[in-house]
């Protein structure tokens, strides 16, 4: 089919429209970026992507990411016309309760949304993460013919390209050279405040080239060169593209074009008409969408359809036997029989760091699971994630190990990126600490529901020497305080294997493993305290008949506190069940009746955990005895900072015998 000028101006046409309605009747919303990328958008879906809106899910898909997801009328105005399932019903509840068109795209909520943005620059790093999985996929499987050879397209602003993640990530994606990235940088030179001349003066063609970049220039209002400069990008194979494209913010607007007024507010009816009226668009009412543009978007989706059908052809021609096995298994989730058939066990008694506990998980992943990959932030030697024999990331190539560099942030949400693609299942490692510089990646894919998975060590004011800028005393408080986020903390190595299991299997949301740095010893179990009790979330790891009190415990301190119940026995005869707490959120789930026998309502309760206190109340209650911490740590030795803070066996034995007495 062959769309002309006319068309894309009046698919352009339309999108402007639509934008100025949807955001007039929600009386909220961002009508100027929509108005200014209308040109671009109508290029990109009527001339250069490949889609499906009967599939979704196909693999080989353009992916298409609305970094400056503010603007989110231009993507619902798009996956409308394309033949999404999104009605015109659904344009008109814009930002309303309950609709398909939430103020910002988000992932799993509209069809067609591949994922959730609107913090600036998640999206541009999430498409980076879809890149590489895009990569490494073609890599496995492109042996024959190319069944993975599509692009990854983003619409990012000067909001995005002025935020640290996006450099993050830049960096790294030129760093790999991924060119099957082609983003469009929304160059309007407006935010909320005014002109970027106010912050902003910086060349970002030499930042970009800098980074390894193909950077082009455009007129993001010309439909010549918006697709000349694409395709230049897609011709571009060793080097990420960014195009430039100089656009004018609520670009047609009688009043407002170009100004500031227009990135977050409504129009107004009177500057929506004269705007209307200004575009030659036909007919006065709202929402009006002429029924040529659905006649261009059915040759549209013609074509794409017929793409479809072909790719599938070749799929099944190329992809059978033996890679078709593999090709499942990315595609496929293993059991907790399999996975736990596969992964290390551990004798009790033994010393181990769960750090070091959870390298040997990671080992065998990559040995049982080839859609396995992940990486750290640079301290793969400190929490054991590097395997050897694992391909690895590097200049020009992608690999199962990623060498993310010292870039949290980016490494955050590229992962978020990957887990959005589908078929691995992917993991990144730092120290807990750092954590605070990938929360916002965190908690999009606690939002999302994607499956990440973080790995934390050095988890506790026991990282010692390094003191307190690396002692994370309020990690765990502010992780668990994020909603659909699992945040495990294992006591020894047998409870590592579990974490691992549990955040492999989980399919609703991203998991959080935190790892001590220090040797923890193997506790000593019976079939009623088997380490698989962590997919309970707590269980009771030292009872007595009619015990005393209660110790709720957690990682390093559970070791202490059986020690510290033993001891309170034969000193005094007193009882101190033990329960091991590895995590609130696998607890919440169980039954009230499981519950209710864990918290052991009327028994005086011991909260025992290097970390702050806050939350434990609502298990423990407010009269509990708290052994935590109220505030940093310091630089010390390890058996010092336990002397200090209370986290040694003779201490806790003396806390403990004045509470209950």
């Amino acid at each position: 089919m062959n769309i002309n000028d006319n068309d894309l101006q009046l698919i352009a046409r339309t999108v402007r429209a639509l934008s100025m309605d949807a955001v007039q009747k929600a009386n909220s919303g961002h009508p100027g970026m929509p108005m200014g990328c209308a040109d671009i958008a109508a290029v990109l879906w009527g001339k250069i992507m490949k889609f499906n809106p009967k599939d979704t899910k196909w693999i080989n898909r353009d992916r298409f990411v609305l970094s400056a997801g503010h603007g989110s009328m231009l993507l619902y105005s798009m996956l409308h016309l394309s033949g999404y399932d999104l009605s015109l019903d659904d344009i008109k509840q814009f930002r309303q309760f309950g609709s398909k068109t939430p103020g910002h795209p988000e992932y799993g909520h509209t069809p067609g949304v591949e994922t959730t943005t609107g913090p600036l620059g998640q999206g541009f790093a999430n498409g980076i993460g879809m890149a590489i999985a895009a990569k490494f996929l073609g890599q496995e499987f492109n042996s024959e013919k190319n069944i993975i050879d599509h692009y990854v397209y983003a619409i990012a602003g000067d909001g995005c390209i002025m935020e640290g993640i996006t450099s993050e990530a830049a960096s790294l994606a030129g760093h790999l050279g991924l060119g099957n990235v082609i983003y469009i940088y929304d160059s309007n030179r407006i935010t909320i405040e005014g002109s970027t001349d106010l912050t902003f003066s910086e060349d970002v063609r030499k930042r970009y080239e800098a980074y390894n970049w193909h950077v082009l220039e455009i007129d993001g209002h010309n439909f010549g060169e918006i697709e000349k400069a694409v395709l230049a990008g897609q011709a571009e194979t060793e080097r990420p593209t960014l195009i430039i494209a100089r656009t004018v913010i609520a670009k047609g607007s009688v009043s407002y074009e170009g100004s500031e007024e227009s990135h977050g507010a409504p129009l107004g009816d009177d500057e929506i008409k004269k705007t209307k009226e200004r575009l030659g668009c036909s007919g006065g009412d709202c929402f009006n969408v002429p029924a040529e543009v659905y006649e261009i978007f059915e040759g549209i989706k013609a074509k794409n359809e017929a793409l479809y059908d072909g790719w599938v052809k070749l799929f099944n021609e190329t992809v059978k036997g033996q890679s078709k096995e593999r090709w499942d298994k990315f595609f496929s989730s293993p059991s907790s029989e399999e996975l736990r058939d596969v992964m290390p066990k551990f004798e009790a008694g033994e010393s181990v760091a769960t750090r070091s506990a959870g390298g040997k998980m990671i080992e065998s992943l990559y040995n049982a699971m080839p859609n396995f990959i992940g990486g750290s932030a640079d301290l793969g030697p400190s929490n054991k994630t590097l395997v050897k024999g694992i391909s690895s990331s590097g200049k020009g190539k992608v690999g199962r190990t990623i060498h993310y560099g010292v870039r949290e942030h980016a490494m955050g949400a590229i992962q978020n990126g990957i887990a959005a693609y589908g078929g691995f299942v992917n993991f990144s490692a730092t120290f807990f600490v750092f954590m605070d510089y990938m929360r916002p990646a965190v908690r999009m894919a606690a939002l999302s529901k994607f499956k990440s998975i973080y790995v934390f060590t050095h988890d506790s004011i026991f990282v010692g020497e390094d003191g307190p800028t690396h002692q994370p005393v309020e990690h765990l408080a502010v992780s668990r305080a994020i909603p659909n986020l699992n945040v495990i903390r294992p006591c020894d190595a047998e409870e590592t294997r579990e974490a691992w299991i549990s955040a492999v299997t989980r399919h609703d949301g991203p998991t959080v493993i935190a790892l001590s740095r220090q040797n923890l010893p193997v506790m000593k179990r019976d079939g009623e305290s088997s380490a698989e009790n962590l997919h309970k979330g707590a269980y009771i790891l030292k009872d007595y008949d009619s015990p005393d009190a209660v110790i709720f415990a957690t990682g390093s301190e559970v070791s202490i506190s059986v020690e510290a119940s033993e001891r309170i026995f034969n000193e005094s005869g007193k009882k101190i069940r033990v329960v091991s707490f590895p995590c609130w959120e696998l607890f919440d789930q169980q039954p009230e009746s499981y519950r209710d026998i864990i918290l052991a309502c009327g028994l005086p309760k011991i909260v025992v955990e290097a970390g702050l206190a806050m939350g434990w109340e609502r298990y423990a209650g407010t009269g509990a005895l708290f052994v935590t911490m109220n505030g940093y740590g310091c630089s010390a030795p390890q058996a010092d900072l336990e002397t200090h803070f209370g986290f040694n066996t003779d201490s806790l034995v003396e806390k403990i015998h004045g509470f209950i007495s």
